[in-house]
This record gives structure tokens, sequence and C-alpha cells, in this order.
């Protein structure tokens, strides 16, 4: 009888690539979705016998998990991907950091009534619960698993930026204290990825503007010749690695109770310009910029990022800058000559 596993937030960019390698290794998915038109779509998408939906279409609104794990006894796995990631708002502590502190304590909420089957939860977290704002531009600074993101909460609704890393932050806590608590007889393992960037899993999913993470590559794919070049740098990952360390997160017993900082490297906005340049001379629009500066910026203004611990647990190669970025820039340009010649 194959494991079942819950997936919250199902649609998002890195949940669908999640729900594919769940797929590819015979796993019977129970994806939680905003509507039924959302879950009839990603039924459409996959096309599997192995994948189901329910409907949470509030993950803040207490017991917003409840009837899903009712549902869904014979669960032994939970991932929760479900939570904003966008800096697009005029009030953070509704739009940001309620949605993803209530939504995992209600996740947890739920598995500790319902879920009397789950042994292993995992939640997708961030770098950004890990690295305080000034830390991670310090270059004599090193990050590691260990670390936490110091923010206040009055630092966190001061704007959107900080109040994202801040909503990844309280969440993450949350979590772990719960557990602590509760002490609970689930196992917590958290995936704390940099900037996600690859491919979206399906063409179909290419939009005029991405997730924030895709968008890094995708504006640049729009500039022209006298645009400036967007400030934007840090840590990256390719989203097929951030997938698979879902995986190795329940599978794996050396990530038990650990957090698994996905990097791959270091990137700036000239990075990915140079390398757009180098590779898609179709992209002719795209401003030159300073070239070779992204590299300098890198070791001049970036902290170092150590995750050799997540890295043997892990026990894979991570995707390469160069494929990341041009996955993600070959299937954005073959999105709009299809539909150019529609």
């Amino acid at each position: 009888m194959a494991t079942k596993v819950i997936l919250s937030g199902a649609t998002g960019f890195i949940a669908q690539h999640v729900v594919k390698e769940l797929l590819d290794k015979d796993y019977k998915v129970v994806a939680t979705v905003r509507s039924s038109g959302k879950g009839d779509h990603l039924l459409k998408l996959f096309n599997s016998p192995n994948l189901s939906y329910e409907v949470v279409e509030d993950v803040a609104q207490a017991g917003a998990f409840d009837k899903v794990l009712q549902n869904n006894q014979d669960a032994t796995i939970f991932i929760h991907t479900a939570s904003p990631f966008h800096f697009k708002t005029d009030d953070v502590a509704k739009d940001l950091l309620e949605p993803a502190v209530e939504g995992t304590k209600n996740a947890l909420k739920a598995i500790e009534k319902y879920g009397k089957n789950i042994q292993k939860v995992v939640i997708t977290s961030s770098y950004a619960a890990i690295a305080t704002a000034k830390d991670s531009v310090d270059p004599k600074a090193v990050i590691n698993e260990k670390d936490w993101n110091q923010i206040t909460r009055e630092e966190a609704i001061a704007n959107p930026f900080h109040g994202y890393r801040a909503s990844k932050t309280f969440a993450e806590k949350a979590a772990w204290d719960f557990v602590k608590e509760h002490e609970s007889k689930f196992i917590l393992s958290t995936v704390n990825p940099t900037f996600v960037f690859g491919p979206q899993l399906f063409d179909s999913e290419v939009k005029e503007n991405l997730n924030t993470s895709s968008e890094a590559i995708n504006v640049i794919t729009k500039l022209q010749p006298e645009d400036a070049i967007p400030s934007f740098k840090g840590g990256w990952v390719d989203v097929r690695d951030v997938a698979k360390a879902h995986l190795v997160a329940f599978e794996n017993p050396k990530a038990e109770h650990q957090r698994l900082l996905m990097n791959s490297g270091k990137f700036t906005e000239q990075s990915i310009v140079d390398l757009v340049r180098e590779k898609f001379p179709e992209l002719k629009n795209v401003p030159i910029g300073n070239p070779g500066a992204g590299l300098r910026a890198i070791e001049e203004t970036l902290a170092t990022i150590d995750n050799s611990k997540t890295k043997e647990i892990l026990g894979f190669e991570l995707i390469d800058f160069e494929k990341s970025v041009a996955d993600s820039v070959q299937q954005i340009i073959d999105v709009r000559k299809s539909k150019s010649q529609l």
C-alpha cells in the first residue's frame, strides 16, 4: 500500500515540483488548495490517479486543516508549503505575518488532534528565517543551519521586505516551539532555501509576471537597452533540488529534527545579465550593465553561507548556476514564442 502524503499549498512554484517528486516515487498525494478550481487545474496538469485534493480556503482560519486530517487519517507524512512570499502589501501583519504563523500553527494543531498516524512533518521555511538582514550582507559573516534571524515584530511591520523575512522566522519558530511544548510524537524537519531559481514545472504556469524568486530572472529578459539593471543579490538554489530536499527531509533519518539550508551559490542581477547575454543572443535588448561586476559584488558584499551539514544529509549534487538560470530563461523564451504564434 502506497504511503500517503498530505501537502499544503500545492499550487505553488516549489510545491508543484514537490508533487512531481512524490508522484515519481509512487507516493499517494493529497494536495490542499484554496479552491476547487485550483484543485481541478492541478489534477489536469498531473493527470495521476495518485493525486487528489482538499480545499482549504484560508490557512490562517482556526481549524483550517481539521477536515483534511480527519478525511485522511491513513496519511503518515505532512508537508506544509503554504505560506505567502511576496512584497505587495500595505498591511504586513495581516497579509504576511498572520497567514504564515497561524497557517503553520493550524496545520500542527490539526495533526496533533486528528493525525494519529502522521510520523513526519516537513515545513518549507526559508533562509530568511536563518539570516538576519544585516548579517547576510556582511562579507565577514558566516551563516549556517544553527543561525536564526533576530528580527523583531517592530522591525517586521516596518515594510513588506522585513515582513516577509519575519513571517518565515516567526512561523518556523512557532513550529519548533509547538513540537517542544506539546511533546509531539511526529518528527519535524524544515527546508530553508535561499532565492529559488529554475523553471516552472509546467509551461502553462509561465505568466507575464512570475513568483517572487523567478521574477528576478524573468525581469532581466524584459529589460530594454536604456533600462537600469535592478539591484538584487543573495544566495540561490534550484527549485528541483529544493523539491528533492523535501523528500530527503522525511525519508533520510539523518534529516530528522534538522533544518536543511538549501543554497547552491550567490548571485547578483549582473550575474544573471552576464549569463543571459552570453547564452541567449536573441535577447539582444538586455542591457550590458557592468560585465563581471557581479562577481566582485558577491565577494565584497555578501556573507559566506556554510551549508556543508545540509549537503552531507542530501547526498546529491546541486544544480549549477548556469543550468538553473539557462533552463529558466529558455522556458520563458519558448513560452513567449508559442504564445506569439497563436
